[in-house]
This record gives structure tokens, sequence and C-alpha cells, in this order.
């Protein structure tokens, strides 16, 4: 089974939107029993807690259900996971932090590099934002998250 880990701060709002968009992608294509999602912060402070409860209605409004519980990312991640997406630059250096093996750090990608319409370099934290912030993340992880499905499909041909 292939398992992809997305990341960002504290895993209550980026990170659970783009596991939840991503399962029903995934779902849609039929692949849920050939792909697993999970996801994950960088830092521990809002482990054990659900979803930002904005996050949660802004994704519900397009039929996305946020049912993760925060944890915090760990070393034995990159031994689980066949890719780790992470939201924005600091996301990115403090998982690339956490492993000296060149060959792990290769699973990492910043989840704007799928982004197929969207120019932003980040996927920004809403956390301290306003409606359209909650938004405009949305907006960025489904453009994000096909694009990434389009190279899973493609760099895995045994999934089709």
């Amino acid at each position: 089974m292939l398992k992809i880990l997305f990341v960002c701060m504290g895993n209550i709002c980026r990170s659970p939107a783009a596991e939840a968009v991503m399962k029903s992608f995934v779902r849609s294509e039929k692949l849920d029993d050939k792909i697993f999602i999970d996801s994950a912060g960088t830092i521990g402070y809002h482990e054990g807690q659900e979803a930002d409860p904005r996050m949660k209605e802004h994704a519900k409004k397009r039929n996305y259900e946020l049912t993760h519980i925060a944890r915090q990312i760990r070393k034995i991640d990159f031994d689980n996971f066949d890719y780790i997406i992470t939201m924005d630059e600091e996301n990115y250096s403090n998982v690339i932090s956490l492993t000296n093996d060149q060959e792990k750090t290769k699973k990492v990608f910043k989840m704007t590099s799928f982004c197929r319409y969207y120019t932003a370099t980040e996927v920004p934290d809403p956390y301290y934002g306003g409606f359209e912030g909650f938004e405009f993340v949305i907006d960025l992880l489904e453009d994000a998250c096909y694009g990434l499905l389009k190279k899973i499909k493609n760099d895995h041909p045994e999934l089709q």
C-alpha cells in the first residue's frame, strides 16, 4: 500500500484538510484500498485535538469530513510513508531536519509544487485569518491534491 503524510505546523488546519481532500479524491478514483493517507504537525502543541472548528466548517461546505486527531510527526514516519508533503517552507525545513538520510529526504515535497493553476509557493496558515483564508487554503489544497494524485498515478502505474 502506498502511504502519504501531509504535514503542517499544528496539524489542526492545513494538513488535516489536505488529508480529507486527498481521501475524497482517492475514494472517487476507487484507490482507497491502495493508498493510505494521514497527517501530522511539526509541533505537538495540539496533539490529541480535533481539527480547528473553522476549518471543519469550511471543509464541510465542500463535502470534506475532517475526522483526524492531531499528532506530531515522528522520525519513524520516514520509514512508514512514501510521500511526506509539507505546507510551507518552515514545515519543509523542520521535516527535513528530522533525518540525516538523504534517501529519506527525497520523500519530502512542498504541497504547492503539485498545483496546476495556483502559483502560490506556500499554503498559508489560516489560523489567524478570516473566512477568505480558509476558503483559499481549500482551493489550493484541491488544486495541489489533484496534481499530486496525477503524479502518483504516473509514478505508480500498478495503481491503475
